[in-house]
């Protein structure tokens, strides 16, 4: 809101200002913190699409970091080529909402058909490494380097294993290609505002595992 009020204040005296917000996620919107599009006669239109999904940037993320997730699993499942420890697996799932139940959960049980058994958990989205790497990425390549180094687990060996190795980093980049543009709404006097990304900065960028 202070960052909003801003906005109106320096338009109001005269000046071109725009301001940028971060995207809201729905773990905190439909928690105790609600909305993230401000209040009072300092917010952005249209608050209730932009607190409620808005144009979908979020469950991009959210499919694009599952989906490497998936892709881990199924290599393992599928003989381990890069021989992955399965102790020091570092990439989790990602959820846009707040379950405690999920925060560890086991994968894999029902037999040999649903793959390995281990542990996992869901982190929310907002704290995931695909929305840190989104908010940082200047174009499509950038995001695409970026997404490559991820590292997602080590070797038994104790070698880092990427999301390029695993093949999964062109299919997540597909998946972030309209996210990766900024999204552009008004104030309530109609002053611009780009939303762009949604990252907890303190836990998305830099997690310490």
């Amino acid at each position: 809101m202070t960052t909003i009020g801003l906005n109106q204040g320096l338009n109001a005296r005269g000046h071109n200002a725009c301001c940028v917000i971060r995207e809201p996620s729905m773990g905190p919107v439909f928690g105790i913190k609600g909305g993230a599009a401000g209040g009072g006669y300092s917010q952005v239109l249209p608050m209730e699409q932009i607190n409620l999904h808005f144009t979908g940037d979020l469950h991009a993320v959210t499919s694009a970091h599952n989906l490497c997730s998936a892709i881990i699993d199924n290599h393992l499942h599928r003989g381990n080529e890069l021989d992955i420890d399965l102790n020091r697996i570092y990439w989790p799932r990602t959820i846009d909402m707040n379950d405690r139940s999920l925060r560890q959960v086991t994968i894999g049980l029902g037999g040999k058909f649903n793959g390995v058994v281990r542990t996992d958990r869901f982190d929310i989205t907002a704290a995931s490494e695909v929305m840190a790497i989104l908010a940082l990425s200047k174009d499509y390549a950038d995001l695409r380097e970026r997404l490559g180094r991820i590292v997602i687990a080590k070797s038994n060996s104790g070698n880092p294993v990427t999301a390029d190795e695993l093949g999964a980093a062109g299919a997540m980049c597909l998946l972030l290609r309209e996210a990766l543009m900024p999204n552009l709404v008004q104030t309530l006097e109609g002053n611009p505002v780009f939303i762009h990304c949604g990252p907890f900065a303190n836990i998305a960028h830099g997690t310490l595992r």
